[in-house]
C-alpha cells in the first residue's frame, strides 16, 4: 500500500492517515510561505474555512447540555440586538441543521467564489461574527424556518453570536477554554490574517492568466467567525476527534446525537455541524469539511474500521479525491 502514489506531484499540505491508533501515513508536502520556500510540516497551523462549524456547534451542544440553552430556543429570546428582517422565531436546531432560512450572506447559488464577496465590502472590514451582520441581516429571509436542508455560513455567524451572548466573551476565547484547551488542541485558534502567529501557512490561488500563485489575504475574512477560519494542525485534529470521541466534550448521549442524521436532503445527510457519509443502513462516517480560496479541508473518522483520515491544502488541492483514492486501497 503505497500512499503517496495517490498523491499529486504539486500538492501543497498534509496527508495523515491512521488506523486503530498506528499512523499508516502522516506526511507534509510543499511550501507554508511559498515565497521563500519555507516547507510545510506536521506542525504547520492551517486555514481550514467551513470546518471550524463543527467546533462551534460542540460549543453549542455543551451549552445545551448544561441547561443554558435548548434546541427550541428561538433567536429572539437569545439575541440582544435587532434582528431587521430575520424570523426571531427560528430556533437554535434549526441553525445547527441549515434548515433556518436565514439569508445566507455567502449564497453559492448567487456566488461562485467567495472572494466576490469582497469586491464591495472590503475584508479587513471583518474581525468578529458581529461584522457580518450587514451582510445578511437587511435581506429577506430565504424560506420559511424549517422548510428545508440549504448550507448556510449566516446560520452559523448567528450561532457564534450567540455563544458570545452567553458566555460575555469572544467566541474563540469561549472556544480556547471550553474545548481547545480541554482536548489539547495547543495549536488551534482564530488567528487575523495581518497578525498571524509563528508556523502558520500563507493560502495560496492561482493565477490562469499570470500562471503563477498569489496570497488569499483579500479573498477571506481577516478574521474567522462562527460560520469557520480556524488555524489548526493535524495532531489537533487527531485530538479533536479523540476528545469528541471519549466524551471529553459533551457526554455519550449528545455526542450520539451530534453523529446522528437530522437532514437528509436525497445527497448528503447531516448531523449537528457534522457530515456524515452513509456507510451501511445503521453506519455513518463522520467528517467535517472546509473550502475556501486557498483553502481545502477535509477530516473524517470511521469509528467501525477506527480509521482516521485528514487532508489539508493551503493551494486548494482536490482533498476529496485525494482522500477517495486512499479510502479504496485501505
Amino acid at each position: 500500500m503505497n500512499i503517496e502514489n495517490l498523491i499529486g506531484a504539486d500538492f501543497s499540505g498534509i496527508v495523515s492517515v491512521r488506523k486503530n491508533k498506528e499512523v499508516l501515513f502522516e506526511k507534509a508536502f510543499g511550501y507554508a510561505d511559498l515565497a521563500n520556500k519555507n516547507p510545510n510540516t506536521v506542525e504547520t497551523k492551517f486555514p481550514t474555512a467551513s470546518a471550524g462549524k463543527v467546533f462551534v456547534a460542540t460549543r453549542i451542544l455543551q451549552l445545551i447540555e448544561k441547561g443554558h440553552l435548548s434546541f427550541d430556543t428561538e433567536i429572539g429570546a437569545i439575541l440582544s440586538f435587532d434582528l431587521d428582517r430575520l424570523d426571531q422565531k427560528v430556533t437554535v436546531e434549526q441553525l445547527l441543521t441549515h434548515t433556518s432560512g436565514v439569508p445566507d450572506y455567502f449564497d453559492e447559488s448567487e456566488l461562485d467564489n467567495y472572494a466576490d464577496l469582497w469586491k464591495d465590502f472590503p475584508n479587513y472590514k471583518i474581525r468578529k461574527s458581529t461584522d457580518l451582520l450587514p451582510l445578511f441581516i437587511h435581506k429577506p429571509m430565504m424560506y420559511r424556518p424549517g422548510e428545508k436542508f440549504q448550507y448556510n455560513n449566516s446560520g452559523f455567524v448567528l450561532l457564534g453570536i450567540i455563544i458570545e451572548e452567553i458566555s460575555k466573551k469572544a467566541f474563540d476565547t469561549y472556544l480556547d477554554e471550553e474545548i481547545f484547551q480541554k482536548c489539547n488542541m495547543n495549536s488551534t485558534g482564530y488567528y487575523e490574517l495581518d497578525r498571524l502567529p509563528g508556523k502558520c501557512a500563507s493560502a495560496y490561488i492561482y493565477d490562469t492568466e499570470k500562471k503563477e500563485y498569489y496570497s488569499n489575504i483579500y479573498s477571506v475574512d481577516a478574521k474567522g467567525s462562527g460560520a469557520g477560519g480556524a488555524y489548526t494542525t493535524i495532531p489537533d485534529i487527531h485530538n479533536f476527534w479523540k476528545g469528541l470521541l471519549s466524551e471529553k466534550l459533551i457526554s455519550e448521549k449528545f455526542v450520539k446525537n451530534m453523529l446522528s442524521v437530522h437532514i437528509h436532503d436525497g445527497t448528503s445527510d447531516y448531523g449537528y455541524g457534522i457530515w456524515l457519509n452513509k456507510e451501511s443502513e445503521e453506519l455513518y462516517t463522520p467528517y467535517f469539511q472546509g473550502s475556501d480560496p486557498g483553502v481545502s479541508f477535509i477530516s473524517s473518522y470511521n469509528m467501525k474500521k477506527e480509521t482516521e483520515i485528514t487532508l489539508v491544502s493551503n493551494m486548494e488541492n482536490n482533498v476529496w479525491e485525494i482522500k477517495t483514492n486512499i479510502e479504496q486501497i485501505l
